[in-house]
């Protein structure tokens, strides 16, 4: 997961919701929302944040 963000947001920041990304990293919606709040603790080359709630979670990505 953290490298798909990681190449996604190369080249600036990444806007997502986890129901769109779900079948290109193989997990749930829930599977990645429990992990991007674990990432946005512990990812030194990431910002992780959690950007808006509208029927589902937007999370924002940069690299670092």
């Amino acid at each position: 997961m953290k490298n798909y963000l990681r190449e996604r947001a190369e080249d600036g920041e990444l806007y997502f919701k986890g129901k769109f990304i779900a079948d290109d990293v193989d997990m749930s919606p829930k599977e990645i929302g429990a992990l991007m709040v674990k990432l946005a603790d512990s990812a030194t080359d990431l910002e992780v944040e959690k950007w808006s709630y509208t029927s589902a979670t937007t999370w924002r990505v940069e690299a670092v």
